[in-house]
């Protein structure tokens, strides 16, 4: 099935606010870098930020999918899905067109707490976090949600460090230490 108008161009917006920045990226340029005209744009999305919305949406979906998708590859046990997030990122990081979060960045462009995009972007990390503490009591570990807040800046930290290229291999580093958590938390 062929994907909608607005499916394209939120597609096609979405690699072009990645490698650009939100606020940096006015609709002409992404008029010109996607092929369509503002007007078609515009038929679909009141105002910029709304195509924004759009396209965080669209990567939250792609990113969570791909990301569960390859946590439960690298293993079919709760406890070592967590640590296979960083085995995944690690993976993600490799990609010759990773270029950071798109929600840090985001969050970071749109710093007022009531704003859609920072909301969306908030919203983004609750979700994973929803589904690692969902996994952390699957393996019935200790004071779970602490744990997962705990592997949380641990991921946050990595994929930072990973966009700024000041520590190599940080995906393993922080799965080090998740490691040591992880077992920390175990209950015996």
């Amino acid at each position: 099935m062929r994907p909608s108008k607005r499916d394209e161009i939120v597609n096609k917006t979405l690699q072009v606010l990645y490698q650009n920045g939100f606020h940096a990226t006015g609709m002409d340029t992404i008029v010109k870098k996607i092929g369509i005209s503002k007007t078609a744009i515009y038929n679909h999305f009141r105002t910029k930020d709304d195509l924004v919305l759009a396209v965080l949406r669209l990567r939250d979906e792609h990113f969570r999918n791909w990301l569960f998708r390859r946590m439960s590859k690298f293993s079919d046990q709760p406890k070592d899905q967590l640590l296979a997030m960083f085995d995944a990122l690690e993976e993600w990081f490799e990609e010759p067109d990773f270029m950071g979060c798109m929600f840090i960045k985001a969050a970071s462009e749109y710093q007022e707490l009531e704003h859609p995009i920072f909301k969306q972007s908030a919203n983004h990390k609750e979700l994973i976090e929803m589904h690692l503490c969902k996994l952390a009591g699957e393996a019935n570990l200790n004071e779970p949600e602490q744990l997962v807040r705990k592997l949380l800046v641990l991921k946050e930290g990595a994929i930072v460090s990973a966009h700024l290229r000041s520590i190599e291999n940080p995906a393993s580093y922080a799965r080090d230490v998740a490691a040591l958590l992880i077992s920390a938390s175990t209950l015996h």
